[in-house]
């Protein structure tokens, strides 16, 4: 049992749903519960990584025994944070619970049968977000200081937070980006990065594009002071030049029809001329080429013209 600890060499059984291709799979802690000497029969019990298949384990050990094994019986005694002690129903008990709910409007027995998803979440630091910005995180945006309400002790850089809500719902997993006192002295930057949305998009209002720089920006390009995606052109303001920061890389204060003014003062030709000034293809190339599609021609004539004459050989010998 100490040879098959930590990480391991499997490939899937034939019966599997996954492609049967080698992987390394972990391992954490396996321990010998009982033995059976008359039957043959071992039961152990482990600790391992989500994806590791026990069969494989069992034919494994088999091996290393030199006798050959296999597994006859598998029961999974905990799964993430839950363990098979705490609230196990069976169909039964949420037909039951059903039944109760519509005859009597009691939801006591259903609630228990049926927990919340939050319930998984237990473990993970928590960071309450506003209602303002809920929405936003669940399009896949960071959570900044402005978004932040509330955040837990002990949340370091690098550690899985979960972000909830003011009334407990699970928004996104995230990784954090500050630490609590980080967070509580800093008034902007990045709280945390989102790793898995789990709200649904639009749950809650959208509640971005609303500030004044956003509309100001806008009436701007409504204007014509700036183009169609927001970045400046020659009549956008001075003003608005200075505080206008772009994140793509490009240069801010030049547009796309700028741009390729500048390149072209440069000395550098536009992708659109560089093609034309290609040299175009010589008399003698385009003498073969037309020849060689005249012999496709002929050739495609000619197996027409033998397939003609087989039907009507064949229509003949029926006759």
């Amino acid at each position: 049992m100490e040879k098959l600890k930590g990480a391991i060499f499997q490939r899937p059984p034939l019966i599997s749903a996954v492609k049967r291709q080698l992987r390394i799979r972990t391992i954490y802690e396996s321990k010998m519960v009982e033995y059976d000497m008359e039957r043959n029969l071992g039961v152990f019990w482990i600790s391992c990584e989500a994806g590791t298949y026990v069969r494989t384990m069992c034919v494994h050990l088999g091996l290393l025994l030199g006798v050959g094994g296999h597994m006859q019986e598998l029961r999974r005694v905990r799964s993430g944070a839950m363990t098979e002690s705490d609230n196990l129903m069976t169909m039964h008990d949420v037909l039951d619970a059903q039944y109760v709910f519509d005859t009597h409007k009691d939801e006591s027995y259903l609630r228990r049968v049926i927990l919340p998803l939050e319930r998984l979440l237990i473990g993970y630091k928590r960071v309450v977000v506003k209602d303002s910005a809920v929405n936003a995180i669940c399009y896949g945006a960071k959570l900044m200081i402005p978004g932040l309400l509330r955040f837990e002790d002990g949340v370091e850089i690098g550690t899985e937070v979960v972000m909830i809500t003011t009334k407990g719902e699970a928004i996104a997993l995230g990784i954090a980006q500050m630490t609590t006192a980080v967070m509580a002295t800093c008034d902007h930057g990045v709280v945390a990065k989102i790793k898995r949305v789990i709200m649904e998009r639009d749950t809650y209002p959208r509640r971005w594009g609303l500030g004044p720089q956003a509309k100001a920006k806008k009436q701007m390009i409504i204007d014509g002071k700036l183009d169609k995606y927001g970045r400046p052109n020659d009549s956008t303001p001075s003003s608005w030049k200075k505080l206008y920061k772009e994140l793509s890389g490009e240069d801010p204060k030049v547009s796309k029809s700028g741009g390729q003014k500048q390149d072209a003062s440069k000395g550098e030709e536009p992708a659109s001329k560089k093609r034309k000034a290609e040299p175009a293809d010589s008399d003698e190339e385009k003498g073969k080429k037309e020849e060689k599609g005249k012999k496709d021609e002929k050739e495609k004539k000619e197996k027409k013209e033998k397939k003609k004459k087989k039907n009507d050989s064949s229509d003949e010998d029926s006759d």
